[in-house]
């Protein structure tokens, strides 16, 4: 098959434990664009964790795009236009924080401009989330009533195990009216109704005349599921969670072993 499109998970899957590109990776995947394919970041991260890898891969130079917040939210580099955007309805943000505050220990968490919002208080999950995205924590005492703008996403951290409890009170509260899913055992996802990954794909491939069977996407967690079930090449990393190896077409060496430049050697070129 002629894959014209490489769809990358970050954390885990295209930068290695130090949440870097290596250079063999880099200059292979901004060969790949100049020959004319698409590279597109899909990740949980809000754009601004997003957008410095982008920049990195030159992104906005060769016609690249930006999937954040699970695919709440879709931007075209060379321009920073929001092809699509899905945020929660107003209405559930109090009722998912009071689900939140009623485990102990737990954080919730949104996204404003660089900052992360800390709606209860921040614990080493959340610090974890402000390290991988480079951005500080803003603790806001009056949280729902500071959350006057649109939501593409709330983020719940905390110990695995009450973080597993808390998503089964959500998913019973909401049933589908919301997205509730793991992308780590330690960070759980709120999102719009429908919205993961798979979803937000299907509109940029629609919006760019292609299909899925032109499509590779790697990734290594719970929220990469949906991407990789969907595509015509769906590749877990070697680190991978099991059921992302159970889902996939192909497994790839790990994050630390350049397993991105592996697939485009095995697969693009």
């Amino acid at each position: 098959m002629d894959y014209q499109m490489l769809v990358l998970d970050l954390d885990g899957t295209l930068t290695n434990s130090k949440k870097e590109i290596t250079e063999p990776t880099r200059n292979a995947l901004i060969e790949l664009q100049q020959e004319g394919k698409k590279v597109v970041l899909a990740s949980g991260r809000p754009i601004n964790g997003v957008q410095p890898l982008a920049e990195e891969l030159k992104l906005d130079q060769y016609g690249g795009y930006i999937l954040s917040f699970n695919g709440a939210r879709i931007t075209r580099c060379y321009d920073g236009e929001v092809l699509y955007s899905r945020t929660l309805p107003p209405e559930v943000i109090p009722e998912v924080c009071a689900i939140t505050a009623s485990f102990p220990n737990l954080d919730v968490l949104t996204y404003e401009g660089e900052n992360i919002l800390s709606g209860i208080t921040p614990n080493e999950y959340t610090q974890r989330e402000a390290f991988i995205n480079k951005m500080p924590v803003v603790e806001v005492p009056d949280f729902v009533d500071y959350l006057q703008f649109p939501i593409n996403k709330l983020l719940v951290t905390g110990d695995p195990a009450i973080v597993k409890e808390a998503m089964a009170a959500m998913k019973k509260h909401f049933h589908t009216y919301l997205n509730v899913y793991l992308s780590e055992p330690f960070f759980l996802e709120v999102m719009p109704k429908s919205i993961d990954k798979a979803y937000s794909l299907q509109k940029l491939l629609n919006s760019l005349g292609m299909t899925a069977d032109q499509m590779i996407c790697c990734g290594d967690g719970y929220n990469d599921v949906s991407m990789i079930e969907y595509a015509g090449l769906g590749v877990a990393m070697e680190n991978a969670q099991d059921i992302v190896k159970d889902t996939a077409d192909f497994i790839t060496r790990s994050n630390d072993e350049d397993g991105i430049l592996y697939v485009i050697e095995k697969f693009m070129r």
